[in-house]
């Protein structure tokens, strides 16, 4: 059966329920894609958590884990912006820690992480950018 990603509505919900969104792949450069996505998604009210294994301190103001493993606190999302065949060790990692929802940013699709990710209960969303969805499902959120 082919991928299909949740529905809008279901989108809607989820980041309705979000708590805190690790970021992973999260750059410090402000020129960076990932890098404005968080910020923008922060300004939202999100709860961003870093996670780069070459970034030591803080982005956007919070501390830069280098893995999911190492974050202190429950994640409800895992935004990834990695190559998609780098992510099958981040879906494992997603599993591990209990995170509600995998979401691979546009450009990102990787069949078999999905496939370890919906195994374990956790909702899959690929090639879709987070800070996109959150403005159309949500344009009225402040």
């Amino acid at each position: 059966m082919a991928f299909e990603n949740p529905s809008r509505e279901q989108i809607k919900e989820l980041l309705e329920q979000a708590g805190a969104i690790a970021v992973v792949g999260l750059s410090d450069k402000p020129d960076r894609t990932s890098y404005m996505v968080a910020h923008a998604m922060q300004e939202r009210g999100y709860r961003i958590i870093p996670v780069n294994p070459t970034v030591t301190g803080t982005i956007l103001g919070e501390t830069c884990y280098a893995s999911l493993i190492e974050v202190p606190e429950p994640i409800s999302i895992v935004n990834v912006f990695r190559r998609s065949d780098q992510v099958v060790p981040i879906a494992e990692e997603a599993v591990r820690i209990g995170a509600k929802v995998f979401w691979l940013q546009q450009g990102i699709v990787n069949e078999e992480a999905a496939g370890i990710c919906e195994e374990n209960g956790i909702t899959v969303i690929m090639d879709r950018c987070i800070k996109v969805e959150d403005a159309v499902t949500r344009p009225n959120r402040f």
